[in-house]
């Protein structure tokens, strides 16, 4: 349901960074937003080092820009914003005052996932339980 975009200059993480920082978003997000993890998307976005600026000058910053469904409790979506950018900081050793993390978000009825609109937050029981069996019809 949700997905983070990690822009950063080429070659800052490596594979195994990556990797890792996925896996704690994952998990952050699937706590907080009581999601499973296999619905929650990660993607690393790579620029050039002439690239990426910030103040005017070449940079190399970690930004996390991740999109979520509209509804979800003011508390719970700052907790996300936080939880996710002292991740970032500690899985990638980026000094945190080179990470910026921003939450976006937009109804659920915008977003289409396996062919099926997005349940609004606090029905994605129902959702998965009706995809379960939409699974087993269809073998």
């Amino acid at each position: 349901m949700p997905v983070y975009t990690c822009t950063t200059v080429q070659s800052m993480l490596s594979a195994d960074t990556k990797a890792d920082l996925a896996a704690e978003v994952t998990r952050i997000h699937s706590m907080i937003n009581h999601v499973p993890g296999a619905y929650v998307n990660v993607v690393f976005h790579e620029l050039p080092a002439d690239a990426v600026y910030t103040d005017g000058q070449p940079a190399q910053p970690l930004l996390i820009n991740g999109w979520v469904r509209t509804g979800h409790p003011e508390a719970q979506s700052s907790q996300l914003v936080a939880e996710v950018a002292a991740a970032a900081s500690r899985v990638t050793g980026i000094p945190a005052k080179r990470i910026l993390v921003v939450i976006q978000n937009s109804p659920a009825h915008l977003a289409i996932e396996g062919g099926r609109v997005l349940p609004a937050p606090g029905e994605e029981e129902a959702w998965l339980r009706e995809t379960a069996v939409q699974g087993q019809e269809a073998d």
